[in-house]
């Protein structure tokens, strides 16, 4: 008797999912320790600034030097990333990442550190990091299958978070017995040992490969990175374009909590510091959740991202109202869930929607433009609120941002039921299908 095939297994939904190929395994741990590193050495990095200028416009000054080359060159970074292997590249970029903490901490020890040597270290830091992000991000995508690639995101985001906490702890223990220039060594310990790790870095079965090739022969030294590839391709892409709107506006009118919530709570809610830092612990918890929560994805979209959006835009409204703490503590919570699974889900229609060979740029493309964000959306932010004051800047920003959103999903509905005009000169042609003058 012939027994009968055993069902197929659902498809697991597990956050985890993504953890179950050994190289995950060590990526993410890899991962952790470099973040570690990495907030050890911001945690310092701005008390560094105004030991030796005094001046918080310097520190703020030292920020936007190291961000600007995201902001020019990201394009480009992410050529490179698209052109060459991406384990070598991404194992040459921690190693120069780490040489470069590693000549700041020689500096700091040496006391021989200026604010003109701090600056071109971080304009340097800024001109690797536009290679090194995409590469990294790209390699633990590599890593799992396209269906595992959420919970490689969500998990990415976890580490993230548990790697902050651990590295802001573990700068002040440091700084406290071994001085400010230990948290530069201890980061640039963290690049070297992710490049170690890189190497050892095999795909799990149904992993996607990256194709790759070199300069042609007789190519000039930039003529293999088509950056405007990259440009032409995102710009083509309505749902690239659709997602870059989405988180834009969310940017810029909502999000910087750390700014609006620290106002409300101090200002019109009579708080003290102590109560806005239970907020920040409350926001970071609901994004550790939504971390989880988002891993759990298969195939997000661009459709829940933008509803993601909306909702988190109308809860940051009724936080604008809240009459006391205790109610804002309340809406918090899902404030920064519906945040956090939006990003996971963003960042995977990101990281996936492209062809593979220009995956990295199209990251090169989101990092400049994403940059702009970061820099405008706080003063933009900040002036609304001169305006507005802190509820009204809460209130008018979420109503901005959800109504742009239900505007654009109307519109998109609306041209959808259009009906596509035909071409007149087919219509006296019998037996030959109409072609749509639609591209």
């Amino acid at each position: 008797m012939s027994s009968s095939p055993s069902p197929a297994r659902p498809p697991s939904r597990s956050p985890w999912r993504s953890l179950r190929y050994r190289s995950m395994r060590w990526w993410s741990a890899a991962n952790f320790v470099s973040n570690a590193g990495t907030w050890m050495q911001l945690t310092v990095q701005n008390l560094l600034v105004l030991q030796i200028t005094g001046s918080a416009a310097a520190t703020g000054l030292s920020m936007s030097v190291q961000a600007a080359p995201a902001l020019l060159i990201s394009v480009f970074g992410g050529a490179v990333v698209d052109r060459w292997p991406r384990k070598p590249t991404a194992a040459v970029s921690q190693a120069l990442l780490g040489t470069i903490a590693f000549t700041t901490a020689v500096l700091v020890a040496l006391d021989r550190i200026d604010m003109t040597s701090l600056m071109v270290l971080a304009a340097l830091t800024g001109v690797v990091a536009t290679v090194d992000n995409p590469a990294c991000a790209l390699l633990g995508n590599d890593l799992v299958p396209p269906e595992d690639v959420p919970s490689a995101i969500g998990v990415g985001a976890l580490v993230h978070q548990a790697g902050r906490l651990v590295g802001a702890a573990l700068a002040g223990v440091a700084v406290g017995f071994l001085g400010t220039s230990a948290a530069y060594f201890a980061n640039g310990l963290s690049f070297l040992f992710v490049a170690s790790v890189i190497p050892f870095l095999r795909p799990a079965p149904g992993a996607e490969r990256q194709v790759t090739r070199g300069p042609a022969a007789g190519d000039g030294p930039c003529a293999g990175l088509t950056a405007r590839e990259g440009l032409a391709f995102f710009a083509r892409r309505p749902r690239l374009v659709a997602l870059a709107g989405v988180t834009g506006i969310s940017a810029v009118f909502g999000r910087n909590y750390g700014l609006t919530l620290a106002v409300l709570v101090t200002g019109p809610l009579a708080g003290s510091a102590a109560a806005f830092g239970t907020v920040s612990t409350v926001l970071a918890l609901g994004g550790i959740l939504g971390a989880v929560l988002g891993a759990r994805l298969r195939r997000p979209s661009v459709r829940l991202v933008g509803a993601l959006a909306a909702a988190g835009a109308l809860l940051q409204v009724v936080a604008g109202l809240s009459p006391s703490v205790a109610v804002l503590l309340v809406l918090v919570l899902p404030m920064a869930v519906v945040e956090s699974v939006s990003d996971t889900a963003g960042t995977s229609v990101l990281q996936t929607d492209p062809p593979a060979r220009l995956r990295g740029r199209v990251l090169g493309v989101w990092g400049s433009i994403g940059t702009v964000w970061g820099l405008g959306g706080p003063p933009a932010l900040g002036l609304l609120m001169e305006l507005a004051g802190a509820r009204g800047a809460l209130v008018t920003g979420g109503l901005i941002i959800a109504g742009s959103i239900g505007a654009g999903y109307v519109l998109r509905r609306r041209r959808a039921l259009t009906p596509v005009p035909l071409r007149r000169e087919q219509d006296d042609v019998p037996g030959r299908p109409a072609l749509s003058t639609a591209a």
